[in-house]
């Protein structure tokens, strides 16, 4: 009873679907949670890979149809690729990442983004300063 209760709030609730779109392009769902936002996006490592990454976003301002917003989540990734030494490399990366990011909410049912996600993994214990991507995405 409790699964077809939570399942009924989620549906009623606004969603979004596109891209995020950056040094990869990834497909992107947001969840309206209250006021805040769950932003699960999912991409490719330059052809060798796959990484999804989930992000609890706070809405901080809002102007008129633009919002404000940070957040801090998660990232996994699987990568498998030959080295310049013929090298087969594999692994999996995890890590935690932020966003900085505004959007746009047109009077039609499409959401225009920009927002900055740097990430920490802990496994290579690298620092990806991830560049600004644009995010295009259906509301419904």
């Amino acid at each position: 009873m409790a699964v077809f209760g939570l399942t009924a709030v989620m549906m009623a609730q606004p969603r979004a679907i596109g891209l995020r779109i950056g040094p990869s392009t990834e497909v992107s769902y947001q969840h309206m949670m209250g006021e805040n936002f769950l932003e699960v996006d999912g991409g490719i490592f330059f052809n060798h890979g796959f990484y999804a990454t989930g992000i609890y976003n706070f809405i901080f301002a809002s102007e008129g149809d633009f919002n404000f917003y940070a957040g801090p989540g998660a990232t996994v990734g699987f990568y498998n690729y030959k080295d310049d030494a013929d090298q087969t490399q594999s692994g999996l990366d995890l890590g935690i990442a932020g966003m900085l990011g505004m959007e746009y909410n047109f009077q039609i049912p499409l959401t225009l983004s920009l927002d900055w996600r740097p990430t920490f993994y802990f496994l290579d214990g690298g620092f990806a300063a991830s560049s600004f991507a644009l995010g295009v995405r259906y509301r419904f």
